[in-house]
This record gives structure tokens, sequence and C-alpha cells, in this order.
């Protein structure tokens, strides 16, 4: 997934400034202070919207699928969006595109947290502009703000430890390849691994590592576990910068593929390769589009006032139909939740192109 802080750093904020992609080259200092005046669509979403989508970083291909979808939304809104971000998975990264949101005076950002609370002062000085702010994929603490999960956390995290125990027999050595340790969807869904875990007393976790979701650090983290442990059985990369980089790897190494089960979440485009070659039986996902499409939908509603953040507010998400805002539960503030992620396997991983 993912998809964050704890990586790799930018040396300053104008560093970081020139990476954002998308901005426009002139932007207004002004405070936003009313809502685009062009005429509602036929959903009740006002036209000539501005939504700025700010991924973990640009490069991902998870992000960009995830961004895609966003763009189709508001193009069916008669809107636009604007994809801004660093190329790191940074809060520092993200901060400035943040901040070009509110000079460009956005409708709304749909932002992947790169870390729940650092990005809240900015995100707060976006509110007070009256930019309306949505999370996907990853969440923020931040007050006043509308969560758009993938998946059930919990359905996720103990999903993905179920699979393996199907795949190892429920015994043996496992270890978590993560993305960056400040990510909030990793750290909620690992939460429940480990609590799903103790329904498997022949599994343990021996050792969780971090690849920042960049392929270079991934390979490195996972050649230092496999040396450390050489008695590991399975390995569960909940991001798909880190199972596409360990499936790489181990196609690579036959014999450590023969001994180590890899399973976790990932883009069925890069994953089916190694379906078919055996390195991989099966993974999860759910389509990153679709997320980023409804991302889109909730953003526009809530720009447009058909949508609030109060629970049992309902809106219409284009071809995905109606959704529902849940009342907020443990971390997560109001939310709303895609749908239950897909088992990607040989028998139906070349249905699907995402």
């Amino acid at each position: 997934m993912m998809q964050l802080s704890g990586g790799r750093r930018i040396g300053s904020a104008a560093l970081a400034a020139a990476l954002i992609i998308g901005v426009t080259a002139a932007c207004s200092s002004s405070t936003k202070t009313s809502a685009p005046t062009g005429s509602p669509t036929g959903t009740g979403i006002k036209k000539g919207l501005t939504v700025y989508f700010i991924p973990k970083d640009t490069q991902n291909p998870y992000e960009v699928i995830a961004d895609q979808g966003g763009q189709t939304a508001l193009q069916e809104l008669g809107g636009k969006v604007v994809v801004s971000s660093g190329t790191s998975d940074t809060a520092a990264a993200q901060i400035p595109s943040i901040q070009a949101a509110i000079q460009a005076r956005a409708d709304a950002i749909v932002i992947a947290g790169n870390d729940p609370s650092a990005l809240c002062p900015s995100l707060g000085q976006a509110f007070a502009a009256g930019i309306k702010i949505v999370s996907f994929d990853s969440d923020v603490t931040c007050p006043n703000h509308l969560f758009i999960n993938q998946a059930n956390t919990e359905q996720i995290g103990t999903s993905e430890v179920d699979v393996l125990a199907k795949q190892i027999n429920s015994t043996g050595q496992i270890a978590i390849l993560s993305a960056a340790a400040t990510a909030t969807n990793q750290n909620a869904w690992i939460g429940f691994m480990k609590k799903q875990l103790t329904k498997y007393p022949n599994m343990k976790l021996v050792k969780t590592v971090y690849g920042n979701d960049d392929p270079a650090t991934s390979l490195t983290v996972l050649q230092g576990l496999l040396s450390a442990y050489p008695n590991l059985k399975g390995i569960i990369s909940p991001t798909t910068v880190g199972i596409s980089t360990a499936a790489r790897y181990l196609s690579t190494h036959k014999d450590i593929a023969a001994k180590v089960t890899l399973t976790g979440l990932g883009l069925p485009s890069q994953m089916k390769p190694y379906i078919h070659d055996g390195t991989v039986q099966s993974f999860e996902l759910w389509n990153p589009n679709d997320l980023g499409y409804l991302a889109g939908y909730a953003a526009a509603s809530l720009a447009s006032g058909s949508a609030s953040l109060t629970p049992g507010t309902k809106f219409t998400a284009g071809k995905l139909k109606e959704y529902t805002v849940l009342p907020p539960s443990g971390d997560t503030g109001p939310s709303v939740v895609l749908g239950p992620p897909t088992v990607f396997d040989k028998s139906n991983v070349d249905q699907f192109n995402f």
C-alpha cells in the first residue's frame, strides 16, 4: 500500500517544494472564502471544483492508480484533480503540497497520510481556509476530516494471517515486511495481525521490518531478514512495493522460495508473473482505482454540502452507488469503507489489470 515516514529525508522545505507535481505556476495567496459558484450536477455536486490529491509519493504504482480514480471521478463531475506530493514517503514531503492547495484556494484535499499526526497543523490551516479534508488509504488523526477506508481494517489484518496460516500449515517462524514505521494503515493492520496470531500458537512472529515503500530499501531489509532468520517459513508484506520486491527476489532465488511462503497486499498487474511461476500462491488487495474514485466523490460531496461528517449521512459515488458515513471507532473518525479485499490466485489473477 504504500502504503510512509521514517525513511529518506528531504534536505529542506524548498527541496520538497521543488518535487511538487501538478501545482500551477501562479497561486493566489488569498484565503478561500466561498464554494464554487457553478451550478450543481445531477448529484447535487457543484461544477468547477478543484481537488488536490496528495499521495504518499508520486512514484508508487499503487498511488498512481488511486489518483487516476480520483481524476476520473472529478471529470465526471465537471471538476479537476491536481496531483501533488513529493517523491519520498515522509510528512515533510507532503506539507508543501498542502500549502499549495491553500494558496490555490482548492475546494478539497484528498491525502494518504505519511504520518498520523505530523500533517495535522497544515491540514488544520487548510480546514480553517474552508477546504474540506478527506484522507484515504492511510488515515491521519486530525479532526474535521472523512477517512475513506479501503476495507475493514480488522478484516485486512486478520485475513492476511489466515491466508499465510493456510499455506504453511499454521506452523513456523514468520515476519512482516511493512512500509514505514509511522504508516497509520500499516500499523493498524499489523496490530490486528498480532491479535489474530494468538489463534495460531505454533506460528511465531519473529520480526517486523520496514522498507519505506522504496524497492531498494525493501530489498535490503528483506535480505537482512532472511539472513537473520534462516528458519523463516513465511512473510506477510501488507504493501504493494514490499510484496512485489520480495516476490521478484524470491523468483530468482528458488532455493529460498521453496522454504519461504510470501503473501500480503499486491497489485495483480505486478504479481501475475509470480503467481504463474509459483513464487506466490495468493495475495489480497482491493481496487485502488475504485478507492481513489470513491475519495474523489466524497471530497466533491463534502465541498458541495451534499454530504457531511455526520454519521448516517449518505452520498452517491457514481458507478460505486451509495455510501453511508460511519461513526468514529477507536482511533478512526468518521469514515466510509470501500468494501472487502479480494484474494488473488491462479484462478482469477488474469481477470484484473490494475
